[in-house]
């Protein structure tokens, strides 16, 4: 049985009772203004003695025409990167969780060199020390020494929970920092590189800043790896003045949100996610330009360097040298998260891009790393080369279920939802 008509009126009567007290009035007024005053207050944010927010310049709102962008030239006319696939975390009823991950680099113009290089990643958890599994020492070649793969264990005893969570972010962290140091060499200092997401694996970061009995990776040698992999990409491309950039397609940080709300308590937020602050700050139709005029431009904000956000009730660096376990060439203030955050009216889509301090506090490679992204965006919405790696690296779904399939010994641990969505 289906919903019928009486149930589907219904619905719809709570969705206009729900909808009409969001009716656009006098109260966009309010809302305008609220924005401005935010704005200001992110010119410095601070909390407990500590900078969370300070914008690098006067705080402002800009708007770029796309036409006049794709009639530009490409301020860096050969762009890589790096993106990966990955299986997904997979449960099987032995007590064996398995995650592969499988990463791969993308230029513009295309070299088939580069995209044939691949870096594939297994990581694997029991929760019984009696378990032997056969990883790997060292990188295992293969095809002719474009392809390199390893076999990684997270010792039993290091996670209680959450463990196809941190299991999915250790691969997928681990195959994408080795993937990229392994072939910084191929990318040259007048290059543009973007990396997929975050400049930093900051899910593993918090778990090793956060003290936890459940969730203990600090020990992890994999995880200290990456922590230090990191350091070491920013590293190089800080000492070369290599532009990099980490494109966020999907940002959810609440760290600005929530630094308002601790600083002043009687602030009233309509917004828990930073990026819904943002959106409603770049959108041109709220300040009474039509959509087909709106769709004309992309809007952006100016620069800001997070040196600190929140971990849990403490506030800490946002730089990987958090965690205490890797070591850096540069002062720590150049590892501090950077990002500008840019709206692209047409697709209703706002996208956050990061870059470390060291890079963008020179104002000729911060207002070229500007005007890259623009370019890019206005040119194809998200990057081409970013599309690109992601097609070439993903997994399809039928491989999944193949390789899955290849455990013969091991039966995957099937749920009631997973036989009723057909999720295996």
């Amino acid at each position: 049985m289906t919903l019928e008509p009486v149930h589907i009126k219904e619905i719809h009567e709570i969705v206009d009772r729900i909808d009409n007290c969001f009716k656009k009035d006098e109260n966009e007024c309010d809302d305008a203004e609220k924005v401005k005053n935010i704005l200001e207050r992110l010119r410095k944010l601070e909390y407990d003695g500590k900078t969370v927010l300070r914008s690098i310049g006067p705080v402002r709102r800009g708007k770029a025409s796309i036409e006049r962008m794709i009639r530009a030239e490409d301020p860096f006319p050969k762009t890589f990167s790096c993106d990966s696939g990955s299986t997904t975390a997979k449960t099987f009823d032995n007590g064996l969780y398995v995650d592969l991950c499988h990463c791969a680099m993308a230029s513009s113009p295309t070299d088939l060199d580069i995209h044939s290089k691949r870096t594939i990643v297994a990581a694997a958890y029991t929760a019984s020390n009696k378990v032997y599994l056969n990883t790997s020492n060292d990188w295992e070649s293969f095809d002719n020494g474009s392809g390199r793969k390893k076999i990684i264990r997270i010792q039993p005893g290091l996670l209680n929970k959450k463990v196809t969570d941190i299991l999915h972010d250790v691969a997928l962290y681990l195959c994408e920092s080795e993937h990229i140091l392994w072939m910084l060499n191929s990318i040259e200092n007048k290059d543009f590189f973007i990396m997929d997401g975050p400049i930093y694996p900051k899910r593993v970061m918090y778990w090793m800043v956060v003290d936890s009995g459940d969730v203990n990776i600090r020990i992890d040698p994999s995880s200290t790896k990456i922590i230090q992999n990191y350091i070491d990409i920013m590293d190089h491309h800080i000492e070369k003045m290599k532009p990099l950039v980490g494109f966020v397609k999907n940002p959810e940080d609440m760290q600005i949100m929530l630094a308002l709300k601790k600083q002043d308590v009687e602030l009233d937020l309509p917004w828990l996610v930073d990026a819904q602050f943002f959106k409603n700050a770049l959108s041109l139709e709220r300040s009474g330009i039509k959509k087909r005029e709106a769709d004309k431009y992309i809007t952006y904000t100016n620069w800001f360097v997070q040196p600190n956000q929140f971990y849990e009730k403490m506030l800490k660096s946002t730089s990987p040298l958090v965690a205490e376990l890797a070591s850096g060439k540069f002062d720590s203030e150049d590892y501090a998260l950077c990002f500008f955050m840019a709206y692209v009216p047409k697709m209703n889509t706002i996208f956050k891009i990061e870059s470390p301090y060291g890079l963008v506090k020179n104002d000729e490679l911060r207002n070229r790393i500007t005007r890259k992204v623009l370019y890019d965006l206005a040119l194809s919405g998200v990057p081409k080369t970013l599309s690109k790696a992601d097609s070439i690296a993903k997994i399809p779904v039928s491989e999944r279920r193949h390789i899955i399939d290849r455990f013969r010994n091991s039966k995957i641990d099937t749920t009631y939802n997973d036989t009723r969505w057909d999720e295996q």
